[in-house]
């Protein structure tokens, strides 16, 4: 799976996008895991923890909208990980 982050999430990430290998029957909710597994530097000062921004973010999964965790996922899938962004 191919993920992208974007504003916060970007930051909280230290990476514009990396890319995961999971197994067979993967869902968001265990690309979610794969990624809070990594171990990453401090976020700059301000920036919430990564774990948080992805409790609040929306997902796009191929540019579709996720409604559930539970989504299936397969290799050569593109998550992009949209935090909440302030204005309108």
């Amino acid at each position: 799976m191919h993920v992208r982050y974007f504003a916060a999430a970007r930051a909280a990430a230290g990476v514009e996008e990396e890319s995961f290998e999971l197994a067979a029957g993967a869902t968001v909710a265990s690309l979610l895991a794969a990624i809070l597994a990594v171990e990453r530097p401090e976020p700059p000062a301000g920036t919430p923890p990564l774990a948080r921004i992805l409790a609040r973010s929306s997902f796009l999964l191929n540019e579709v909208a996720v409604r559930s965790d539970s989504s299936a996922l397969v290799p050569g899938d593109v998550v992009d990980v949209l935090p909440p962004f302030a204005g309108g």
